[in-house]
């Protein structure tokens, strides 16, 4: 869902840009049986003149330091399903072996692209959270600027009760869209209620709290 949002706007500025000329997008590579996989984006940089194979990924981390000793195995899905360690290790181990398989060759042909020339880059779009009151200087400059907001727990989200705040509780669908693009805002107790309905799911939704002029967004997590 996320992940097709995310290749339209990728796929609208590569045709916008001056200096990059796309050659293939979302390529399928089939095997005699079935679909290997796909490769993302084929790009010519006219600066560099170089030919690119680009594997984009659209996603949203929570940090938990309890997690693995890398920063990479530290980022996970909002309800745990995914983490960014296991993105990188598919997109090495799979993802951009594919462009050197028997079977990509022939697209390879009908581009005139020499596989031996072409650089592979990963393009992952981070939306990152963190705990509530986390020092973000612990991070690495690259994490730093891809930090949008915070997390709580529920039994936190009372802490949110201001009779002047109004939320809003984005469906996943909706997380890409600017906060004014938003229609349905709520009082605390309306929120409260749906966002309990949610938590009991196992699903952490995303909630956008303005107050005065002032807008947070954090989500709050079931575990």
């Amino acid at each position: 869902m996320l992940g097709k949002q995310a290749e339209a706007c990728f796929e609208f500025l590569l045709k916008q840009s001056k200096r990059y000329r796309l050659l293939a997008a979302n390529t399928q590579i089939q095997g005699e049986t079935q679909t290997l996989g796909e490769l993302d984006y084929l790009v010519f940089d006219t600066k560099t003149n170089k030919t690119l194979h680009i594997e984009l990924a659209c996603k949203f981390y929570l940090f938990d330091d309890r997690l693995g000793p890398s920063y990479e195995a530290k980022w996970i899905g909002p309800n745990r399903k995914d983490r960014l360690q296991e993105k990188l290790d598919k997109v090495k181990e799979k993802q951009f072996p594919l462009l050197h398989a028997s079977e990509t060759a022939a697209i390879l042909e009908g581009l005139k692209l020499d596989v031996n020339t072409i650089e592979q880059q990963v393009c992952i779009k981070s939306f990152l959270f963190i705990p509530k009151n986390f020092n973000i200087e612990k991070f690495p400059k690259q994490y730093q600027d891809c930090v949008l907001g915070t997390y709580i727990p529920f039994l936190e989200f009372e802490s949110e009760e201001n009779p002047e705040a109004q939320f809003a509780i984005p469906d996943k669908k909706q997380w890409l869209l600017p906060p004014k693009n938003l229609t349905e805002w709520f009082s605390f107790s309306e929120a409260e209620e749906r966002v309990s309905v949610l938590i009991h799911l196992k699903k952490s939704p995303l909630v956008y709290k303005k107050q005065k002029g002032k807008l947070e967004k954090f989500f709050v997590v079931w575990w």
